[in-house]
């Protein structure tokens, strides 16, 4: 669709399909146009990016609450900082370059769900064997574990490496 539309912007404009993806020149630049439809790509990338923006609040509301068990509070606080925050950082300027069709939203997105999943299953399975509030925050970081274990398969298609997008 946007190829049509670069095409009426650019005077001289030729437009090539090698095997699946559009290319159009433009004035003597090559633009790569993701080609045939993959599912679940748009929906996969608005959902991680209103997720990673609605993570970076609740987590500085869960690391710095008030009645946090006082044994484990520090621990809080040190994941937040050191993986929770950066991973859902990363997570968000994934989405971005999901939205624009770059190659790289892709590497950032595993690399953003990968560091999710490195801190929440360990922790999870930590405050579920310590019994520290396992209906809360014991459960929900084994469940956001299992949802980026998804999410992970999802990226690491074969098809995202082809340059097949949309």
């Amino acid at each position: 669709m946007w190829c049509s539309l670069l095409m009426l912007l650019c005077l001289h404009a030729e437009t090539v399909q090698a095997g699946g993806p559009w290319t159009v020149r433009c004035d003597g630049v090559w633009h790569f146009s993701m080609g045939p439809r993959l599912n679940g790509y748009w929906l996969m990338t608005w959902l991680g990016l209103v997720a990673n923006l609605i993570a970076l609040p609740v987590i500085g509301l869960l690391a710095f609450r008030e009645g946090a068990s006082s044994g484990i509070a520090i621990t809080n606080i040190a994941l937040a900082f050191s993986l929770a925050w950066p991973a859902a950082i990363v997570g968000i300027v994934a989405s971005a370059g999901l939205l624009a069709q770059r190659r790289w939203g892709v590497i950032l997105a595993i690399v953003a769900l990968s560091m999710s999943l490195a801190g929440a299953i360990p922790y999870g399975l930590v405050r579920l064997v310590l019994g520290l509030e396992p209906q809360t925050m014991g459960l929900g970081p084994v469940l956001l574990g299992l949802i980026n274990v998804l999410a992970l398969i999802y990226w690491c298609r074969p098809a995202h490496r082809r340059g097949v997008r949309l």
